[in-house]
């Protein structure tokens, strides 16, 4: 099952995901209802997560709703176009928002860096303010004017917590997993606030945080995967494109630390709510390696097969 959360006439929607058309959720149950003799009512849901496991009241009906509709093609009167709409975070507001650093061997290494086994070290774990740097499919990434010139993207898997949980276990990990999602971890490859500064032991740590803050600089979406849809999240194809030209290229198989991992670590320092937002770190392709970065007018296509893909123009901050 794909969820989206959607605008359409002033109101926010919630509906069944297919790519270039959704199925708003109470419609979608309506038709169930009248083919299949059942009373599911899915027309009040105010938050996704009820719509999500493992503890959404309604996740159980919903998964019914979605497994008939991917059996039975909806007819046209049912269709809602994504054109027609503005694609919404799938989170309104999660409480947090996690990202991993070198995730990914082969991004290590065209960072100038060796390769690194899972053996020898942990997760790099950091975060963004997801109220001003998560951003809506199609919504634009500003290039910020405090440093327009090195930006960058990032395609990550991202996962949604579906239950609250402390010191998780890597075998119990996925049983916490409300869905997934994408994100595109836009990334400022050479802030340096005060140029002229007098140089400190961890300038180049701080650096590299305030690269990660700026406004609009988490895009997230279209939809979030439910796990009956994404049943293995390490064997998903991850794509990138930048204007229709395929830079990133790649499979969360390569993850050096597996989603279950992420959450057992992070969960050993941090209670974990639902809706909480963990992005899983990126491939290898990004733009730094050749020196290519975004400018107002490109758009990023970020792809994970069984997800979607997540479109983000670009322009300059006003």
């Amino acid at each position: 099952m794909r969820i989206s959360r959607y605008e359409q006439d002033d109101q926010i929607k919630f509906g069944f995901y297919a790519d270039n058309y959704l199925v708003e959720a109470g419609t979608a149950a309506e038709a169930f209802n009248a083919a299949n003799g059942d009373n599911i009512d899915l027309s009040q849901v105010a938050c996704i997560l009820e719509l999500l496991p493992p503890c959404g009241a309604l996740a159980s009906d919903a998964e019914k709703v979605a497994a008939w509709l991917t059996a039975n093609e909806a007819t046209e009167q049912l269709k809602t176009g994504c054109d027609t709409v503005q694609l919404l975070v799938p989170i309104a507001r999660p409480n947090k928002l996690f990202l991993l650093a070198g995730n990914y061997s082969a991004h290590v290494q065209e960072g100038g860096e060796q390769a690194i086994e899972r053996a020898e070290t942990f997760p790099y774990v950091f975060m963004k303010p997801p109220t001003t740097t998560l951003t809506n499919p199609g919504q634009p990434i500003e290039i910020p004017k405090v440093n327009p010139n090195e930006i960058d993207w990032e395609l990550e898997l991202a996962i949604v917590i579906g239950k609250k949980g402390k010191h998780i276990s890597e075998a119990q990990a996925l049983d916490y997993v409300a869905g997934y999602t994408v994100i595109n971890d836009i990334s400022d490859r050479a802030y340096h606030p005060f140029p002229d500064r007098k140089e400190r032991s961890r300038d180049a740590f701080f650096d590299w945080m305030h690269g990660k803050w700026h406004d609009s600089f988490c895009p997230c979406g279209p939809c979030i995967a439910t796990p009956t849809t994404v049943t293995d999240p390490q064997a998903l194809d991850l794509k990138l494109s930048l204007n229709e030209e395929l830079r990133q290229d790649s499979t969360t198989a390569l993850q050096v630390f597996p989603v279950a991992a992420v959450i057992e670590f992070i969960s050993q320092n941090v209670t974990l709510e639902p809706g909480d937002i963990i992005s899983t770190g990126t491939p290898d392709g990004v733009g730094k390696t050749t020196g290519t970065f975004i400018t107002a007018g490109d758009t990023l296509h970020a792809h994970i097969s069984s997800i979607g893909t997540l479109t983000s123009p670009v322009i300059n901050e006003a």
